[in-house]
């Protein structure tokens, strides 16, 4: 893993043509919570014109992260958005207040009031407030929660890259003081589990090399996308570390990338 100054500039493996020509809203805030003013970046296609819709991706950070850390502002964030909006779609980037294990609630609560905002400014912000995707990376796995607890209906496709997926069996050496009620609230697994048919197309792509712990948590939820015969598509890089888009630049993760932009647009083209 690089020095962090380093991490965090480091973008995408994979590009596709334009993704210098998109149209960027920076910096709009959606939620003022705490002393804070939480921002989101608004991705949208160079040929975009007034009055017209796109399906929208929504980038959900991981963490923890430094308090007031601005994260859609990582490489990674700011090439996918580019990417996604390159490839014909919206995308928002946020910032949530995910400062670690006690802030878990704040943070739900913050992906929750940007998911709201994007489709109540929907007309505004050239978005189908009909056609959402969810995209969680890393520790922000836990925050797809909500879709799958409410079965957001305008959800149309989930997208996890190495992503935390449950939390009910704690990490070893994790922070303690977060309730069991907490720890199942915040596992997608737990409620998963009580979704079957209804559980909008999964795309979730796994790391070889990643931690045994997190890689658990993945296997258990697709055992149990696979027993609820949930749609369910599963990439593995065998040989890929954690954050193997920014960190291993080979076929493996090209390929992944290529296949998930694929089937996020098969599955917002939908009406």
């Amino acid at each position: 893993m690089p020095p962090l100054p380093d991490f965090v500039r480091l973008r995408v493996v994979y590009t596709v043509p334009g993704m210098d020509r998109v149209r960027v809203e920076r910096d709009r805030v959606y939620r003022e919570a705490a002393g804070s003013r939480l921002e989101m970046d608004v991705y949208r296609p160079a040929d975009a014109t007034p009055g017209a819709s796109r399906p929208v991706v929504i980038l959900i950070h991981g963490g923890p992260v430094p308090p007031g850390a601005s994260a859609k502002n990582m490489g990674v964030f700011l090439s996918y958005g580019e990417m996604l909006a390159a490839a014909g779609l919206g995308a928002v980037t946020f910032s949530h207040r995910f400062y670690g294990a006690s802030a878990l609630a704040d943070a739900a609560g913050d992906v929750e009031a940007a998911v709201a905002y994007v489709r109540s400014h929907a007309e505004e912000l050239g978005i189908d407030r009909d056609r959402v995707a969810l995209w969680a990376f890393s520790g922000g796995g836990p925050f797809l929660s909500q879709s799958l607890r409410e079965r957001w209906p305008f959800v149309r496709a989930i997208v996890a890259y190495y992503a935390v997926l449950d939390l009910q069996v704690p990490a070893p050496g994790a922070e303690s003081g977060i309730t069991d009620e907490t720890r199942r609230e915040l596992s997608p697994l737990h409620h998963l589990a009580t979704g079957g048919e209804q559980t909008p197309p999964l795309l979730v792509a796994r790391a070889g090399r990643d931690s045994p712990w997190l890689n658990a948590t993945i296997d258990r939820f697709v055992q149990e996308a696979l027993a609820r015969n949930a749609s369910l598509e599963l990439m593995t890089h065998p040989a890929g570390q954690h954050a193997f888009d920014i960190l291993d630049d080979d076929d493996r993760s090209r390929e992944i990338i290529a296949r998930t932009l694929d089937f996020l647009k098969r599955r917002l083209s939908r009406p």
